[in-house]
């Protein structure tokens, strides 16, 4: 399905006060806005993803899946700084006639649901009655359910948390090192960076997986190898494969605005912040996810009033929210099938 741009013609104004001389969002949608206008299904990706959720959530998002557009009206934006559609750095700065590249102005997770926000409206959508998203995504959901109490009925936060933990701070540090370590990504030309931008991802993968999912699936048969691992060529591969996809610039400053995300900011505190959700809310977390660890959805559970708690036992560490999408479904189901407040959803795996 092809993406759709809005348009957006006025200056926008981003929580450091800079301003975008105008904004294009790209989006897409799927399904049918009933009468009542109550079906709204709302998907916040994450750090590389897409708006076509039914391309990287299959088996959740999808004909015949949980949320599928015979029951739901879903909508998925791409979001800011992202280069699929949406304003980034490959733009072209209206005051220079030049790219933005490493000018484009630094935004937050609040300006990305600002941005939301807006092509809400245009869609004409008031209401939306499920908002889901993991990991950064995760943290969009979280933001939109504190800025807008009354307009979002359920959320779904999977694989984040309320702050960015110094934790995931240093990993994104340490990508944006190998960014710069590329000298060509102050080129000024629109693959610039692209070797530090492989090795950046390179990094990013050990957080999202873990010591157990390469031990399982990069284990070599042979035992007189010194050379030309497994291990070795998954991390090259996975490196060159964002790169096909994706540009050092739109990297550098997504991971400085997830580095940005503290939903206490301004609020009096995380926990405060936390208490003004409103909506019944379930936080997922994954035993095995380093990246994100599980007491961080532990907290939220905690702080957030009508919320309710699943633990997700998959080996594939943070990335187990893309994955492991019948489980997913089981704990979604459970969840709505129930009075949820306080609750712990026990999952009963299938092998």
């Amino acid at each position: 399905m092809s993406t759709e741009i809005f348009k957006y013609n006025k200056p926008f104004k981003l929580e450091s006060g800079k301003q975008l001389k105008e904004l294009e969002i790209g989006f897409n949608t799927y399904g049918t806005l009933n009468k009542k206008r109550d079906n709204v299904v709302w998907v916040c990706h994450a750090l590389t993803a897409n708006s076509d959720v039914f391309d990287w959530w299959k088996g959740l998002f999808g004909e015949g899946d949980y949320f599928n557009p015979n029951e739901h009206f879903i909508v998925c934006a791409n979001i800011l700084g992202s280069p699929y559609g949406t304003t980034n750095p490959l733009s072209i700065n209206l005051l220079t006639g030049q790219p933005y590249y490493t000018t484009f102005p630094q935004f937050t997770v609040r300006d990305i649901v600002k941005v939301h926000q807006l092509l809400a409206e245009h869609l004409q959508i008031e209401n939306i009655e499920i908002l889901i998203g993991g990991s950064l995504g995760g943290q969009q959901v979280l933001e939109w359910g504190i800025m807008e109490p009354e307009r979002i009925k359920n959320l779904i936060l999977i694989a984040t948390n309320a702050k960015h933990s110094p934790w995931g701070i240093a990993f994104n540090e340490s990508q944006r090192l190998a960014i710069s370590a590329d000298r060509t990504f102050y080129s000024g030309t629109p693959d610039g960076g692209k070797k530090g931008l492989k090795a950046a991802r390179s990094i990013a993968l050990l957080s999202y997986r873990n010591y157990k999912t390469y031990a399982i699936t990069q284990q070599e048969e042979k035992d007189n190898l010194v050379d030309d691992f497994k291990a070795s060529s998954y991390q090259n591969y996975q490196g060159e494969k964002l790169v096909n996809r994706f540009n050092a610039y739109s990297y550098w400053f997504l991971t400085k605005t997830m580095d940005s995300h503290n939903a206490g900011r301004g609020r009096h505190g995380v926990e405060k912040a936390l208490s003004l959700i409103k909506a019944r809310t379930l936080v997922i977390g994954i035993k095995s996810d380093v990246l994100f660890p599980i007491e961080e959805q532990q907290y939220l559970f905690r702080h957030i009033p009508k919320s309710a708690f699943a633990e997700l036992d998959s080996f594939y560490g943070h990335d187990g929210f893309l994955i492991e999408t019948e489980a997913l479904t089981n704990i979604i189901t459970s969840f709505f099938k129930t009075d949820v407040k306080g609750k712990i959803i026990e999952l009963q795996r299938t092998a």
